[in-house]
């Protein structure tokens, strides 16, 4: 049974994947060529990392607001990351906090990436993000509730503010003003523009907030990559999917799952012939 059922979902893969390749998306023109990706990939270390918020910080709002930022504990605990070799740290931002105190927030970022050098850790940054709780706000955040994950993380910018045209003005200033200062920063490996799109019921709501940032960074032209996640091989999906796989210069993808299934992934991921990093996984 187990067999069988492997067998459906790398069948769906590959039709889900036929299906990306034959549909035309509008690629922006500055979108790296494969050979200046690759280029880019081969400078690299072999990259190993995580997902990295402090652990005294219950999501990203805590993390960079200026009261909780906490240098000395991302110190400590990037020293752990590089005792294990690890020399890079997925680091997800927030809009809330840049707004909150722009000039503050850009100096915190700058203040982790001393530390991170220190530690021989190139991180990536995300701007927005579709998972779990919908309504960030600024300010003191939520208690931690024990034994639930992740229950206190918010998205960015959140739902209904995804799609809410009045917001894309204050976005697209936090986006570029982020970039454009840290746009030729060799400390930071990449930039990872929209984290799980469409999650959180979102689907293909999420597409119009998707493809205006891929904008602004284009606009931007920022000397390190651009990409943005696939996570999901759903129909639905297909659209958003799409989009990603054009208009990222690196492919990045999720995966939860096992080895077999995973290899099964980058196996249809190498037709792109763009350098892969799996920018989340663990089968738990």
């Amino acid at each position: 049974m187990k067999s069988k059922l492997l067998t459906l979902l790398f069948a769906g893969l590959t039709l889900t994947f036929t299906a990306f390749s034959q549909t035309k998306t509008t690629v922006s023109a500055k979108v790296w060529s494969k050979e200046k990706a690759n280029d880019w990939y081969k400078k690299q270390p072999w990259l190993v990392g995580a997902n990295y918020i402090p652990a005294n910080a219950i999501n990203q709002l805590e993390m960079w607001q200026s009261d909780t930022f906490d240098p000395a504990t991302i110190d400590k605990e990037l020293g752990w990351a590089e005792s294990i070799g690890m020399n890079t740290m997925r680091v997800f931002l927030h809009s809330l906090a840049y707004k909150a105190d722009p000039k503050g927030f850009k100096s915190r970022i700058d203040q982790f990436l001393v530390i991170a050098e220190k530690h021989h850790i190139r991180p990536s940054f995300v701007f927005f993000d579709d998972c779990w709780n919908k309504l960030p706000q600024i300010g003191k955040q939520p208690e931690r509730k024990i034994g639930i994950h992740n229950s206190g993380w918010m998205q960015d910018p959140g739902d209904p503010n995804h799609k809410l045209t009045a917001n894309y003005a204050a976005l697209e200033l936090y986006v570029k003003d982020v970039l454009t200062t840290f746009a030729k920063d060799r400390r930071i490996l990449l930039w990872d523009l929209y984290n799980e799109p469409g999650n959180s019921g979102k689907v293909e709501t999420s597409l119009p907030l998707l493809k205006l940032i891929f904008s602004w960074a284009r606009q931007v032209d920022p000397e390190q990559p651009i990409t943005a996640g696939l996570w999901n091989w759903g129909g639905n999906f297909i659209e958003l999917n799409n989009f990603q796989l054009a208009n990222s210069d690196i492919i990045s993808y999720h995966c939860y799952d096992g080895p077999e299934q995973h290899l099964r992934t980058i196996e249809l991921f190498k037709f792109y012939a763009r350098p892969l990093i799996c920018t989340e996984y663990m089968a738990r």
